[in-house]
């Protein structure tokens, strides 16, 4: 059985900062590449950082880099988006996904929410102005 967990969500004001983390479960975690998307209601998923199997290569949507940095932890099966100076529209519902097969990272913010095997429940993101 697969479990991915999410957590780290919460109400902050803006210039503050949050930690998401989704551990994985069931997979083997080292040859998984996996990414962040949010959703707002009514609109569609929208990947926001992502991250290869090794660790080594990392991607971000322009909206977050310099702010938010993907990392993983093998040893714990978790990944994580440490999120600074964060802004009112970074408000959403935060997902991480996960890719089975590992697939080119440098693409990673490319491939629509169907090309990923699982997601977390997601974990909401408030900021106040």
């Amino acid at each position: 059985q697969v479990d991915v967990v999410v957590s780290g969500g919460g109400l902050v004001e803006a210039g503050e900062s949050l930690k998401l983390s989704c551990t994985v479960s069931g997979l083997d975690f080292r040859y998984l590449g996996m990414s962040w998307f949010k959703r707002i209601p009514g609109k569609k998923r929208e990947a926001r950082s992502g991250i290869s199997w090794s660790g080594n290569t990392t991607r971000y949507v322009d909206s977050v880099n310099g702010r938010f940095t993907i990392s993983r932890d093998k040893t714990n099966n978790t990944l994580y988006m440490q999120m600074n100076r964060l802004k009112p529209e970074d408000t959403a519902m935060y997902y991480c996904a996960v890719d089975r097969r590992g697939d080119p990272p440098e693409l990673c913010l490319t491939y629509p929410p169907q090309h990923y095997d699982y997601w977390g429940q997601g974990t909401q993101v408030t900021v106040s102005s």
